[in-house]
């Protein structure tokens, strides 16, 4: 997308940073620890100016997107992970003032915001970065984060009943030229009034990460993109799960570009990749925050047998269960490569220090990419 186009569409907006095949994007940079649950000293800071920096640097290398994580309380721990965050809206806001080409998502949980409230606050955004923000709509999950706000959690499906009418809602909000009145179950708003309109006359691209059948189809109904998690077993299982989603989109005569969520640690040798990895998530791994991460999904020792229970643990240690992609450039390459093979448009990865291990990522992978014909040059 070109930032300076007075009108962009909504198809401009999917092609972020240019139309490149394979997406690259920076996920949970605003968080304290990113998302590698470790204590080694190194570890990503989630400070503003850590932020600020490494929002420059990727736009500059050409990465697609920054996408943050909606977190109001960490996880504890030694390292009290992700314990301190920056708000995703006002994060996304700054950062676009502050770039010219990558698009910043601002990571919302539709019970929380109110929808004039969030619906003003992400048009704002859009006008400063012209037409380069974009929302990641949440439904919820982390029920003490909730109570701290003071707000029950609803039975699954009610989640997404509200979530239908809040995206709903934030779609009139910045469509409608004309006052209007919104009378739904969860939600009523009388004499709705709302200027400006998003940047250029479309709207911020829409993404959702619903795991469960419910979610699946709320993202495919109301969203541009959707996050899935990659196999871990093989790229056709992958290739089979991204087929399925978008066929969904099909039946109800929509396209959905589908993404996931990786973890990368890239050096020059596939050995020493390997033993920084090991050091970073098994020797460091910060274990209790793991463990109380996996006992909020009911994943004890007590819930499940000792080998799953020490097979997740391991994965939530490396990346909040991210896709792990090991190695040096050709196999990291090789990697994401077939990612796009499957069929995938983009994926969103964290780095142990995202500011320090971009560069030698964008130096030593994404030219192997352009020869690929996945990505054009920075």
């Amino acid at each position: 997308m070109n930032p300076r186009n007075a009108n962009p569409s909504l198809r401009d907006r999917m092609s972020a940073a240019g139309g490149n095949r394979l997406k690259l994007g920076l996920f949970g940079a605003n968080c304290s620890s990113g998302r590698a649950v470790t204590k080694v000293p190194e570890r990503w800071s989630g400070t503003w100016p850590d932020n600020l920096r490494l929002a420059r640097m990727a736009d500059a290398a050409g990465i697609d997107f920054m996408l943050p994580i909606g977190r109001w309380k960490g996880y504890g721990g030694e390292t009290d992970y992700q314990g301190a965050t920056l708000e995703t809206i006002t994060w996304a806001t700054a950062l676009l003032a502050a770039t010219r080409r990558i698009t910043c998502f601002g990571t919302v949980h539709a019970p929380l915001f109110h929808p004039i409230i969030a619906a003003k606050e992400m048009v704002t955004a859009d006008h400063i970065g012209e037409g380069r923000f974009g929302l990641n709509i949440v439904v919820g999950w982390n029920e003490d984060e909730f109570e701290m706000f003071g707000v029950a959690q609803r039975e699954h499906a009610a989640r997404y009943d509200y979530a239908q009418e809040w995206i709903e809602a934030i779609k009139l909000i910045w469509s409608q030229r004309e006052d209007f009145d919104f009378d739904g179950r969860y939600i009523r708003l009388k004499g709705v009034r709302a200027k400006p309109k998003p940047y250029g006359g479309s709207r911020p691209i829409i993404m959702n990460a619903g795991a469960s059948p419910t979610g699946q189809a709320f993202a495919v109904k109301n969203c541009d993109a959707f996050f899935m998690q990659a196999s871990r077993v093989s790229v056709a299982e992958t290739a089979e799960r991204v087929a399925r989603v978008k066929e969904l989109a099909r039946q109800q005569g929509r396209e959905i570009s589908v993404y996931t969520v990786g973890v990368i640690t890239c050096r020059p040798t596939m050995r020493e990749a390997e033993d920084y990895h090991r050091h970073c998530v098994v020797d460091e791994a910060d274990w209790s925050a793991v463990d109380r991460l996996l006992a909020m999904r009911n994943v004890t020792p007590a819930t499940v047998p000792p080998e799953e229970f020490a097979r997740q643990r391991s994965q939530f240690a490396h990346g909040n269960s991210g896709l792990p992609i090991i190695g040096d450039p050709d196999h990291v390459a090789r990697e994401l490569i077939a990612l796009s093979e499957a069929g995938l448009t983009g994926i969103a990865v964290s780095l142990v220090n995202y500011a320090d291990e971009l560069p030698y990522l964008c130096d030593e992978v994404l030219p192997r990419l352009v020869r690929a014909g996945l990505r054009q040059p920075g």
